[in-house]
């Protein structure tokens, strides 16, 4: 069968998690990837000559928030010239590929290509978990708005699809058709990574606007924090600042004895796993985040800060035993489950 694979360019985890699905479809499928940005280079690199590169969408940051008027500027000033661009592609790929089915990781122009010539298209993500369930956590007032924008984005983003498998490592009420759970995909050394609790903490950034970072954990004396997502190679005091490495971050990952981080869905999921206790500071704007970084306070497997701020963190920190005893009682058997459960679903096309 031949399945195109569509795959958001913005943040690296929606890439890593297709990665792993790809990886999997190659066995027994033919399958193609659209991508964009930085995830179109991981990918590229992992699948050469597989992978065309589409134009996507940028989010502008500032002060570790999503600025949502500059973002939407971002969008608003995409040329004619790129979506003829996207066209062009998807002629090409029609012309040389002619897909039986279409799978999305929340990616909208392949399932626009996908329903214009009606082709199955299947959606696998988490994000859609906000649009199609219950959610029992607080929504504070201040958390209104950005619910109510994020539940409008799923809707229209990629509706009506085929079906919808929806990745956490929570549950809640499913709320419509054509939807069912299934666990976090993993990396395979995510799998097969070897779990001890050493003397550090991780701390992962993707917006390195958060200015405060270094001044905050400074502030944490007897604490070793070892810090992604700056691409430097420096020590300050008690803070080691690391370029990007996977093999390392995921050794580092693994050995940790907890880890601080926004509420980006693929780091929490892959620290559940591992169960290293998660002190969560979502980014602002970003309802996903606040979603995510809530279940795991719900879930008790650790806490979502409200401000970035050293006392909280050492809060934190004293309560790491009650947070591992919690976070030890979640159970996933790797991919197993969830690649059957996509093998069923590709079946009923």
């Amino acid at each position: 069968m031949n399945i195109l694979y569509g795959v958001p360019g913005e943040g690296m985890g929606h890439a890593t998690r297709s990665k792993v699905i790809i990886s999997y479809l190659n066995k027994n499928h033919n399958v193609k990837v659209v991508s964009s940005n930085r995830a179109y280079d991981f990918l590229n690199s992992n699948f050469p000559n597989c992978v065309y590169k589409i134009n996507g969408l940028n989010f502008v940051y500032k002060d570790g928030g999503v600025e949502k008027l500059k973002t939407l500027q971002t969008v608003l000033k995409k040329s004619p010239h790129d979506l003829f661009e996207n066209f062009k592609i998807f002629k090409k790929i029609h012309n040389e590929f002619k897909p039986d089915i279409i799978i999305t990781d929340f990616e909208t122009s392949v399932y626009i290509y996908g329903k214009y010539l009606k082709i199955p298209v299947i959606d696998i993500d988490n994000i859609q978990v906000i649009s199609r369930c219950e959610l029992d956590i607080e929504i504070p007032k201040s958390e209104k708005f950005n619910y109510e924008l994020a539940k409008t984005i799923c809707k229209y983003r990629v509706p009506d699809c085929d079906y919808y498998l929806l990745s956490t490592f929570f549950d809640a009420k499913i709320t419509k058709d054509k939807s069912c759970f299934i666990r976090p995909i993993l990396r395979d050394n995510i799998i097969n990574a070897k779990t001890k609790n050493n003397n550090h903490i991780i701390v992962y950034q993707t917006s390195s606007s958060q200015l405060n970072m270094l001044n905050t954990l400074n502030n944490i004396k007897n604490e070793n924090f070892i810090i992604y997502g700056y691409n430097i190679d420096e020590t300050h005091d008690n803070c080691t600042f690391r370029k990007f490495s996977e093999d390392k971050f995921v050794e580092e990952l693994a050995t940790a004895k907890a880890v601080i981080s926004n509420g980006g869905y693929s780091l929490l999921s892959e620290s559940v796993y591992l169960q290293k206790p998660i002190c969560s500071f979502p980014v602002k704007n970003q309802f996903e985040q606040y979603m995510n970084a809530s279940y795991i306070e719900k879930l008790n497997y650790g806490v979502r800060l409200k401000t970035f701020n050293s006392d909280d963190i050492k809060s934190f920190i004293s309560n790491i035993e009650f947070y591992k005893e919690n976070i030890s009682k979640y159970k996933q058997e790797g991919n197993a489950v969830t690649f059957n459960k996509l093998d069923e679903k590709i079946n009923l096309f």
